[in-house]
């Protein structure tokens, strides 16, 4: 079991360097554990017990490091090490990492628009979890309401968030747990179906709230999710407030190494050029000219 609290220690500490750096810091770090080390205690003996921790173990590694695949962009990748974590989660019979698995790959298809392959994931994961407690209920819950809601079924959208804001609830009334789906979390889910259902103003404030209740640790989530937030006070033509926003995403951008987050800052170069005559949007663009990559400039 030395072993096996080891693998699990380092997979927390990965998880903590992807939260604060970006999965192209992380994942080649994680990769390799997994290929010199986790690959020898998977095929040595052991009880019965041992095994399945083992097990269990490394499927939490191997769905992480899909997740960090995931941030860089490389989707092909991730999915291959999606399938081989739900291999592991359950032949160790963990429900928990088998579930979360599931609703990483709907995350992974909400975010590249397959909104119906989305869906049939995140109700597997639900359904994978049939006893699940109401911290895992609103996780995946929150994950159902953003994939009916980009399908187009508001009335199952609407009633998967109450359901998500409803188990929230429960699980804060039991403590906070750091490290897990928590209010933040929630708000981020509440502003993607605001978005998805055409509220861009209702999907703005449920983002501001988003980044008020976030644990300052969440690096690249901040970049990520200010630049979104960003994105939507400019279609609500809200340009100074955009701007100012985009400056915050900024103040991060240099600590994080995210194929997310790039896409993120690339987007925001084509959607400010055209408003280079305004002070604001021409102090934007000349700061983040001398931050992003030039790759993300042109």
């Amino acid at each position: 079991m030395n072993e096996v609290d080891m693998v699990i220690a380092m997979t927390e500490r990965v998880s903590e360097l992807d939260d604060q750096f970006g999965g192209r810091h992380a994942r080649p770090m994680a990769a390799s554990f997994m290929v010199n080390t986790v690959a020898s205690y998977l095929r040595a003996d052991a009880p019965e017990d041992v095994r399945q921790a083992m097990l269990s173990a490394a499927s939490d590694l191997l769905y992480l490091t899909g997740y960090m695949a995931v941030d860089e962009g490389l989707h092909g990748l991730a999915q291959r090490y999606y399938i081989k974590a739900l291999e592991l989660a359950g032949a160790a019979e963990d429900h928990l990492t088998y579930c979360t698995t599931l609703r990483g790959m709907s995350v992974q298809a909400v975010d590249l628009r397959h909104g119906a392959k989305a869906m049939e994931l995140a109700d597997a994961a639900a359904a994978a979890s049939p006893k699940a407690g109401p911290r895992m209920r609103a996780f995946l819950a929150g994950q159902q309401a953003h994939t009916a809601a980009q399908t187009g079924d508001r009335t199952s959208a609407l009633r998967y968030i109450r359901e998500a804001e409803a188990a929230m609830d429960r699980a804060e009334s039991r403590g906070k747990a750091f490290g897990s789906y928590d209010p933040s979390s929630l708000n981020y889910h509440i502003s993607q179906v605001r978005y998805e259902l055409g509220d861009v103003p209702g999907a703005v404030e449920a983002m501001q709230q988003c980044d008020k209740v976030r644990f300052s640790v969440y690096r690249r989530a901040r970049v990520r999710h200010r630049a979104t937030l960003a994105e939507r006070q400019l279609e609500m033509g809200h340009l100074e407030a955009a701007c100012a926003t985009w400056h915050q995403a900024l103040d991060d951008f240099p600590m994080v190494q995210s194929g997310r987050a790039d896409d993120r800052i690339k987007a925001m170069f084509g959607l400010i050029r055209p408003h280079r005559k305004n002070a604001a949007a021409r102090d934007l663009y000349d700061r983040a000219r001398t931050i992003a990559p030039p790759a993300l400039v042109s």
